[in-house]
């Protein structure tokens, strides 16, 4: 399966936190099986059990305040994609695998047995009281829960030390060996710094891990935040026992990795308890392999969708919602835009994927990353040539996209791994123009990073990115070579004559540098 989809489109090629938070070693070990759970633990967030704590720590004080249900603890069993995205735009943080459960061994996904292997699983959350339940989506309550800070009437003087209570529920309930030890403190508000190296970039010098999802918890006690450009995070809600961090990689620019094995849109890197303090990660290429390459597609990605304002490439951004996938055994990447709508013939379908084209359509993939070439500066130039792909992609839309991945398909059936053919095949001028702007963008960006000359590709293909960067040498900018790919040029005819209709007082640099090159 992993080997069809590259077919699908392939292209070849602040000032510090308080507190002291943990360090990841840069070389300890991640799991990426599924979670292995344990025995089922008394929850000591439910109402009955912080009642029993209030009453223990504050027996005077106890009947003169109410604690009722502040959040429930519901689980969910989403049928499509649809669904799953239905629940995520109400806001919910969803967890796949239950949050009142041991874990024996820390892993990147979960499948409730009892679901099946091709369902999506049961995914677990924790709403406001007051929460209205979508229409048409299974749903489960699990436990009525309280959270002091949910509650507004805590906020009041009732001389009541809510962290001792919770500490308190924690006994009661036999978990005290969660709680983390009072002598390092009271309870806190997770903080740190997620950052990896790019050896050729900055001197090596670390760097953050931008925009990526932090998440803590412990029971149903969540904690989300996402890190800013320079990899910091803060959590707002403190915790009195040690929580589970996990790396969740669903970018605030609006783009996943995923695909977490299961039906999951992000992928997540989960690194295990540490104080409540926080949790600093160094990532390099000693670090975990999965770790440091969905770190390296992040960070490109989110640089790529940064540069794409008025001021800088002024490039239309690729569309929102973005799905990557990474294949570490795979050296060719792919934009197919499928869970954009771009969809292949089905005929094509049929007779290359044969039973896999369901499931194809169900995963939906935007941007194939095939990381066999594991450098940092591998991994980016392969993510900023299918991201300006996507911006391609973004301008001109499905009618464009889908005979661009007919080609390429048709191509790679035809020809086996030459998967941009030889430029004779139908609806090859789509091919030749999309190829030629991506591998222009990937030359001019790995530039920009790694100063050094602009990549030229000579005769390595048989249509011509030099083309564009002989005039982007001689002046013209990227904003004005992308203006040029409308959805009505699809050959290199069409962009000759796009290009000279654009800029007429540059028509003999125009004309002559598509000769000079065979066009």
């Amino acid at each position: 399966m992993l080997t069809v989809l590259l077919a699908l489109g392939a292209c070849s090629n602040h000032e510090g936190p308080e507190g002291n938070p943990s360090q990841v070693p840069q070389t300890a070990t991640l799991y990426h099986g599924m979670i292995q759970l344990g025995e089922k633990l008394e929850d000591p967030y439910t109402v009955e059990n912080m009642r029993a704590a209030l009453t223990k720590a504050y027996p005077t004080k106890a009947d003169r305040i109410d604690i009722t249900a502040t959040d429930l603890y519901v689980r969910f069993l989403p049928v499509d994609d649809d669904q799953l995205k239905e629940l995520e735009g109400m806001g919910l943080y969803l967890m796949d695998h239950p949050m009142d459960y041991r874990i024996v061994r820390e892993g990147d996904y979960y499948q409730d047995p009892d679901v099946g292997e091709e369902a999506i699983t049961w995914q677990y959350a924790v709403v406001p009281q007051d929460f209205v339940f979508p229409e048409g989506i299974r749903y489960e309550l699990l436990d009525e829960c309280y959270l002091a800070e949910h509650d507004p009437t805590t906020r009041g003087d009732l001389g009541i030390d809510w962290e001792l209570v919770e500490r308190e529920a924690f006994r009661l309930t036999g978990n005290e060996d969660l709680l983390a030890p009072q002598t390092k403190g009271p309870a806190a508000a997770p903080a740190g710094r997620i950052t990896i190296e790019d050896p050729n970039f900055s001197g090596g010098k670390p760097f953050g891990v931008a925009g990526v999802k932090v998440v803590c918890n412990i029971f149903i006690k969540i904690a989300t935040c996402y890190t800013d450009r320079d990899g910091y995070y803060q959590m707002e809600k403190k915790f009195s026992g040690n929580p589970r961090y996990r790396i969740v990689f669903q970018n605030e620019k609006g783009f996943c990795i995923g695909f977490n094995w299961i039906i999951v849109p992000a992928s997540v890197s989960t690194l295990g308890k540490a104080e409540p303090q926080g949790m600093d990660v160094h990532v390099n290429t000693e670090s975990d392999g999965a770790l440091f390459r969905r770190c390296t597609v992040n960070n490109a990605a989110y640089d790529y969708l940064s540069r794409c304002t008025d001021t800088d490439l002024a490039i239309t951004a690729p569309p929102g919602d973005l799905r990557f996938w990474i294949f570490p055994d795979l050296s060719s990447s792919s934009a197919c835009m499928l869970h954009h709508g771009a969809f292949l013939n089905n005929s094509l379908v049929q007779a290359y994927l044969g039973g896999w084209a369901a499931l194809i359509k169900l995963f939906l993939p935007d941007i194939t990353i095939g990381t066999k070439e594991d450098g940092y500066q591998d991994i980016y130039s392969a993510v900023v040539h299918e991201m300006s792909h996507a911006s391609h992609y973004a301008k001109v839309g499905n009618d464009y996209w889908t005979p661009y991945i007919d080609y390429i398909i048709s191509s790679f059936i035809r020809e086996g791994h030459q998967a941009y053919g030889t430029g004779d095949g139908k609806n090859a001028g789509y091919c030749e123009v999309g190829e030629m702007w991506a591998y222009f963008m990937q030359s001019t960006l790995e530039k920009d990073r790694y100063s050094g000359s602009l990549m030229h590709f000579n005769n390595l293909y048989w249509f011509k990115p030099d083309i564009f960067l002989y005039l982007y040498e001689r002046g013209m900018s990227r904003a004005e070579i992308f203006h040029a790919l409308s959805g009505d040029v699809t050959s290199i005819d069409d962009l000759k004559e796009q290009l000279v209709a654009l800029y007429p007082d540059r028509e003999k640099l125009i004309v002559d540098t598509f000769r000079e090159y065979g066009k």
